[in-house]
């Protein structure tokens, strides 16, 4: 069995949900060296995620940044853990409930994605900055 591991430094994107499966893809050259295997994306932050959804429609991650909103508010009086911005603890409960990384099997030296699915980075903060991620392939 072999191992890679890379850390990958992703650009400050705006509040929302971005597909970043191409810039893994290009940063990560080792998944190409598999037959079949697992490869796991982590990020290295508490709030921002990571999620597996749909690559075709770009309303959709529109109505994921909806919903998450909508199911996580800013400025509720309940946040003590406010000294932040409005958007931080938001950003983290959203960041807590879809997860800091995602899993996706390698087949013939690519990642085997479904049709239609793509890897998120969940930016949940207005100016999170730059995000690193912790991509490691095993396999053979």
């Amino acid at each position: 069995m072999k191992i890679h591991q890379q850390q990958i430094r992703l650009k400050e994107r705006t509040r929302g949900f971005h597909l970043i499966t191409f810039e893994i893809e290009e940063s990560f050259h080792a998944i190409s060296e598999f037959n079949k295997g697992i490869c796991h994306v982590f990020i290295q932050h508490t709030s921002a995620s990571l999620a597996l959804n749909e690559d075709a429609d770009p309303t959709v991650r529109k109505d994921f940044e909806h919903f998450f909103n909508k199911m996580v508010p800013e400025n509720d009086p309940g946040y003590v853990h406010n000294y932040e911005g409005a958007d931080d603890m938001p950003a983290h409960l959203k960041a807590a409930i879809l997860g800091s990384s995602v899993t996706i099997p390698i087949q013939n030296g690519r990642l085997a994605l479904g049709t239609w699915q793509g890897i998120y980075l969940c930016e949940h903060r207005n100016h999170g900055g730059a995000r690193n991620i912790m991509v490691t392939a095993m396999g053979e």
